[in-house]
């Protein structure tokens, strides 16, 4: 059962899908309803890449798309682009909008007020999916909003293979549930059951995954602003008030007074503390006059 796992695990990352059985199938009509869709509802642009829009007979695709443009308002643009992929059966999986400020500077116009001047721009990076057959429409309206394109990738991943792959496992996991089915009831028979169901589970889970992915295009698009763009924001003039406010004659002289009152008393107090080191410096002093005294008096009596 280890390789059986292994062999389920490896297909689950590929995307591999369609496994039906009896305790819960994901059927493969929907994929072959897909790829049977008309190819003529899809939108040709010469504008749009041939990848966008490519349909093959018996061939499935998940396609993906990457755009980096510059825009002359991404506000208008982010608005546009979410409003579009709406009306085009789509959704918005990410949007994070920031204006990236450059330098910012205030400067006084008067006593009270003051301007605050911001270079900035401003930048958005999205993920839409959309239905794929709409991918070459999406493209060629996001494409109306451009400047300067600066890069734009189409890729479409070929997953029949992957696909067929992944229907076989399924028969295979069917087939081995059967078998484990006619064997005797034990511990054995309740362990090799339950790896089989997850393998089951997990088939389910890779089918759905490819599923939505053939039916839904991703496209990431990352737009910007190609020149700074400056705001004008009225402030007040806190350097005035910061003056006004600075220093009050009056006010600081009397907080100088009750200051140095005390001060006088953490002197006293800090001279009280140390009584000790005073008596004994005083000692010191004491017995050195009294010596450099008694030696004056030797001295006189010697003459």
């Amino acid at each position: 059962m280890k390789t059986t796992y292994i062999q389920l695990s490896l297909s689950a990352v590929l995307l591999l899908g369609i496994y039906s059985c009896k305790k819960g199938e994901v059927a493969s009509t929907d994929l072959e309803a897909y790829a049977n869709t008309d190819s003529a509802t899809a939108i040709v642009s010469d504008s749009v890449s041939s990848v966008a829009t490519m349909k093959i007979k018996d061939k499935q695709f998940i396609k993906t798309a990457d755009v980096n443009m510059e825009v002359k308002d991404v506000y208008e643009a982010t608005v546009s682009i979410e409003k579009t992929v709406q009306d085009l059966g789509g959704f918005v999986t990410h949007s994070n909008l920031q204006s990236n400020v450059i330098s910012e500077d205030t400067y006084n116009t008067s006593t009270d007020d003051a301007m605050l001047i911001k270079k900035y721009q401003t930048e958005n990076t999205m993920q839409v999916r959309v239905p794929t057959e709409k991918l070459g429409e999406l493209l060629v309206l996001i494409n109306d909003k451009k400047l300067f394109l600066n890069s734009r990738t189409i890729n479409a991943e070929d997953v029949t293979s992957n696909i067929k792959y992944a229907e076989m496992e399924g028969k295979r996991v069917k087939k081995t549930g059967e078998n484990i089915d006619q064997l005797k009831a034990n511990k054995d028979k309740v362990e090799l059951d339950n790896d089989n169901m997850a393998e089951g589970n997990l088939q389910q889970l890779a089918s759905m995954d490819t599923t939505d992915n053939i039916k839904y295009s991703t496209i990431d698009i990352y737009i910007k602003e190609p020149k700074l763009r400056i705001a004008e924001i009225a402030v007040t003039n806190t350097r005035n008030i910061d003056n006004k406010y600075k220093f009050n004659f009056i006010y600081d002289a009397k907080n100088a007074f009750v200051e140095g009152f005390y001060l006088i008393q953490k002197i006293a107090v800090g001279l009280i503390t140390v009584w000790p080191l005073l008596l004994i410096l005083a000692v010191v002093i004491y017995f050195l006059r009294k010596r450099k005294l008694t030696k004056l008096q030797t001295t006189k009596i010697t003459e």
